[in-house]
């Protein structure tokens, strides 16, 4: 799954450098949280206009993470 996050947002971002992903064990809800850095120039590509690729990535996300039986969130920090 984290390779899957990089990758979407390898494609939108200038700084492919500055991308890191965390990931957070399970919490008691069983959701994994993923947790997302970009450079500051790149966050308003990653959010896109009213946070449209944001909510984009967070859907495509929980679609691949359905095949494995998990639940993820992904937080752009």
């Amino acid at each position: 799954m984290k390779e899957l996050l990089i990758a979407m947002v390898q494609e939108l971002v200038d700084d492919k450098s500055a991308i890191e992903v965390t990931v957070d064990e399970p919490n008691e809800e069983g959701t994994t949280v993923y947790h997302l850095h970009v450079a500051p120039d790149d966050m308003g590509r990653v959010i896109g206009k009213q946070g449209r690729i944001a909510k984009a990535i967070r859907t495509i996300m929980r679609a691949g993470a359905v095949r494995y039986n998990q639940k993820v969130m992904v937080e752009i920090d």
